[in-house]
């Protein structure tokens, strides 16, 4: 004979039912959490703030090489920083094309402290200006007043002239690189040479840590990219000063701090006790004599104001202390507020 179930235990059953029907319906619901994937094998050199502190001084660097353009070339010229990343170098050199030009820079880290010594980096910070940017440029610079994108061959290759006029244009730009790190720490930036054909020369180690910072450039109906290669060694040398020098304004405030303190300490300020305060007419104020009493409406216990430099600080108690008279503080008054009243 097949069991029959109660009332009770079918109801059970229908809410079991709808609560796992509900259950499943809510883990339809909820995403998938997605999580960002690490590379153990390659780690980054560079934290978020460094990251973030180049992006203001780039920001900063693209204001003064974009108020210098607009000059040389006869045009507005609008700069803007696309991406700061740190990638492997050879990320960058696989980029490059056969026709492609580098500004290579030298970099020398000028410390601020007395009797430290000048920091020459070993590799070089790299400069690339995007071909049909490049030549949009020259042509400006020459007097042309054409308002359209230049078309650039694959492959195309730079004229003499074309690479002096190249020289000229990137060392006037490199030349404003040092004036964004003025706040961080002073670095000068020289232009060393142009590389053609870099794919060809191993300018750094290809599996070198560098900071890759990518500039979109729009000037004249022209548009292009430029971008900055920090080298990760340049990089670390910098940040270490930088670090230097956050530590050593620390200690600098810290023992400016005592100096200002051992002078406060000897210092004096006039202390007001107050008990209360009430108006007379000036025709009272005549007629007083000495064993007259004026009413101030409070209390005789009640708490003193203790002023200092106008502001109430203390609250206290009327006394004797040695057969003089004294005041003895109930409370401080820590707020505004309290000061004020």
């Amino acid at each position: 004979m097949a069991e029959v179930l109660s009332q009770s235990q079918i109801d059970a059953l229908l809410n079991s039912m709808r609560s796992g029907g509900d259950e499943a319906k809510q883990e339809e619901k909820q995403p998938e959490k997605k999580y960002r994937k690490y590379d153990f094998t390659t780690p980054r050199k560079f934290t978020k703030d460094r990251i973030k502190m180049l992006n203001g001084i780039f920001e900063n660097y693209t204001r003064v090489i974009s108020s210098r353009l607009n000059a040389q070339l006869r045009t507005n010229c609008e700069i803007t920083v696309e991406s700061i990343e740190e990638q492997k170098f050879y990320e960058f050199n696989n980029a490059l094309m056969e026709g492609d030009v580098l500004a290579l820079v030298d970099t020398t880290i000028h410390p601020r402290e007395e009797g430290g010594q000048d920091i020459i980096a070993e590799d070089p910070v790299m400069v690339y200006l995007s071909t049909s940017t490049a030549l949009g440029m020259m042509d400006r610079m020459m007097g042309s007043d054409e308002e359209s994108q230049h078309e650039v061959p694959m492959g195309y290759a730079y004229t003499d002239l074309e690479l002096q006029l190249y020289e000229l244009l990137l060392k006037d730009i490199v030349s404003l690189l040092g004036s964004s790190w003025e706040n961080y720490v002073p670095i000068t930036f020289e232009y060393n040479r142009t590389q053609v054909n870099p794919t060809l020369v191993q300018l750094l180690n290809l599996d070198e840590t560098v900071v890759l910072v990518d500039m979109r450039l729009t000037f004249g109906g022209n548009e292009g990219r430029m971008s900055v290669v920090l080298p990760g060694n340049m990089l670390m040398s910098v940040f270490g000063e930088v670090n230097r020098e956050t530590m050593g304004r620390k200690v600098t405030s810290e023992d400016n701090s005592e100096e200002i303190f051992d002078q406060l300490r000897d210092s004096s300020l006039e202390i007001i006790a107050a008990l209360g305060d009430t108006q007379l007419s000036l025709s009272d104020i005549y007629h007083l004599n000495v064993g007259d009493v004026v009413d101030l409406g409070r209390p005789k216990d009640s708490p003193v104001f203790l002023q200092i430099g106008g502001y109430q600080w203390f609250t206290g108690r009327m006394g004797t202390h040695k057969k003089n008279m004294a005041i003895k503080i109930d409370e401080v008054c820590y707020s505004a507020e309290q000061r004020s009243e």
